[in-house]
């Protein structure tokens, strides 16, 4: 045991797997549209692949491993099957994920000079750290 640190608490190993399964899943762009979309509400399949731009058969295959690692949920009515993200543990990932992103790319030197708007919904004005032209 490391004595500098006497209230150290180290996950479990089943944890650890659990967490890098899920950041695994994460590391997808179309995934990432599709859960933000989710966050937004319910939607169908066909709805989320013109929000995240990809074919339908695409994001239901997304969806499926989405599902079976338990990061959405559906329910369906008829022939269709309705999306949401399985709880607030999923969207507040996303949102902090996205959220460290968007401090990445201002605090990075190439940084855009135009408006662009956090996963919040705030706008921010980034300035080229360069300087003038």
């Amino acid at each position: 045991m490391h004595t500098s640190l006497p209230d150290f608490d180290m996950p479990n190993d089943e944890q650890v797997h659990l967490a890098a399964e899920t950041f695994r899943l994460l590391a997808d762009p179309t995934r990432i549209k599709v859960l933000w979309a989710l966050l937004q509400g319910e939607s169908s399949v066909a709805c989320l692949a013109e929000f995240a731009g990809a074919a339908a058969t695409a994001v239901s295959q997304h969806l499926a491993k989405l599902r079976l690692a338990g990061l959405v949920k559906g329910r369906r009515e008829g022939t269709f099957v309705y999306y949401t993200a399985a709880d607030e543990h999923v969207c507040g990932l996303l949102r902090q994920a996205l959220f460290h992103a968007d401090h990445l790319d201002r605090d990075l030197p190439h940084a855009p000079a135009h408006p662009t708007t956090s996963p919040t919904g705030t706008t921010h004005h980034a300035h080229d750290s360069r300087g003038p032209a």
